[in-house]
């Protein structure tokens, strides 16, 4: 197996999917940061409103990315990213790290974290810190 090239030190651009998952319906903040990234160099894949868990890692399958960004104001955080997570080790992603943006309450975060979550932002966030957090996950070996 050929070592994965994540960043552009090592030739190519850090692929990011950006996903809406469940029925929330705003998606502003998730645009900002897709924005935000392509600005930053990296190649950005926005799914849209109302993925599914199952439609998300399929994109990620398809889309051969480094990482996923999902962006959560429902409060289903602690249903969806599980069953995302599972989903990702299944297609033998678990290379893939995931951030998570939106309304997530901090007695949630050390669960998410042991689950896999790699960087969890809340609203206000600079878009720098989400980009630096990126780049460093991506950086490391898997």
């Amino acid at each position: 197996m050929t070592e994965r090239k994540t960043s552009p030190e090592q030739g190519r651009r850090i692929r990011v999917l950006v996903a809406k998952p469940g029925l929330d319906g705003h998606d502003r903040g998730a645009k900002v940061v897709a924005r935000a990234l392509r600005d930053a160099g990296m190649e950005v894949i926005y799914t849209g409103l109302r993925q599914t868990p199952e439609m998300i890692a399929e994109a990620a399958l398809q889309e051969d990315v480094d990482v996923v960004g999902l962006s959560i104001l429902s409060g289903a955080h602690m249903t969806l990213i599980p069953r995302i997570v599972e989903l990702l080790k299944a297609n033998g992603q678990a290379h893939v790290k995931l951030f998570l943006g939106g309304i997530i309450p901090d007695e949630d975060a050390p669960r998410l974290k042991e689950m896999g979550v790699a960087g969890i932002y809340g609203p206000g966030t600079p878009t720098g810190t989400i980009i630096d957090d990126i780049r460093s996950a991506c950086a490391q070996k898997p």
